[in-house]
């Protein structure tokens, strides 16, 4: 009837910090300074900025939160796995596109249907293309109207409770129906033919269904479909 789920990640320490530099998957800061180091689909992204936090929700039936007059923000209508094991840091885009149409199936949701995707995008120079292939398999000719942003530009990559705080975005995006902004691009990659959202466009009045990727280091693809309470 009830569980409480999330992540929580606190790892900028020296060691952690080398040990991502040595992978070259940190972002280095441009000319404008540090706070804009971080450009998920940007012809000129370089890479991830490490961050650290917490998030958790209460997932709860229907009929429970009812009865004792909770506030519903979204419901969980769908989720999908897969590991594809193709590689240890390269990401595979036929995998990543399998979370996502099981999420869809599991939702009872069309692509068409689904308005605005928490991408994972992490702004690597690999992980942001296969990305944008995968949502291209999934959503097709469809994929222009889809709304996409990767928040990771404002909080950085908390790793292990990344998961967590994107599906927080994406169930706030859904119940205020404002989507978050993808930040710091003025070159998207012409490889992401995506409907990034700007800071000057965030409204989405319409919005009824949402999805949250997570695709993590040796083939772990996790997705959320959120719908309005």
């Amino acid at each position: 009837d009830l569980a409480i789920a999330g992540g929580s990640e606190a790892l900028i320490v020296p060691g952690v910090m080398l040990a991502w530099q040595a992978m070259q998957t940190l972002a280095s800061a441009p000319p404008e300074g540090a706070a804009s180091a971080v450009r998920p689909f940007a012809a000129d992204r370089s890479g991830f900025a490490l961050g650290e936090g917490a998030a958790f929700l209460i997932l709860e039936s229907a009929e429970r939160a009812a009865a004792r007059g909770a506030r519903s923000y979204a419901r969980l209508a769908g989720w999908g796995s897969s590991c594809d094991a193709s590689h240890l840091t390269k990401p595979d885009a036929a995998g990543q596109a399998r979370a996502l149409r099981a999420a869809l199936r599991k939702a009872d949701l069309s692509p068409e249907q689904v308005g605005y995707c928490n991408a994972h995008g992490t702004a690597t120079r690999i992980g942001d293309p296969v990305e944008c292939e995968a949502l291209a398999q999934v959503w097709g000719d469809a994929l222009g109207d889809l709304r996409v942003s990767s928040t990771k530009a404002l909080h950085g990559h908390l790793l292990g409770a990344a998961g967590a705080l994107e599906a927080v975005i994406t169930v706030l995006a859904l119940h205020r129906r404002a989507l978050p902004p993808n930040m710091h691009v003025t070159q998207p990659d012409p490889a992401c033919a995506l409907n990034l959202v700007a800071v000057h466009d965030t409204a989405a009045p319409s919005l009824q269904a949402g999805i949250s990727s997570s695709f993590a280091f040796g083939g772990g693809n996790a997705a959320l479909a959120f719908t309005r309470a």
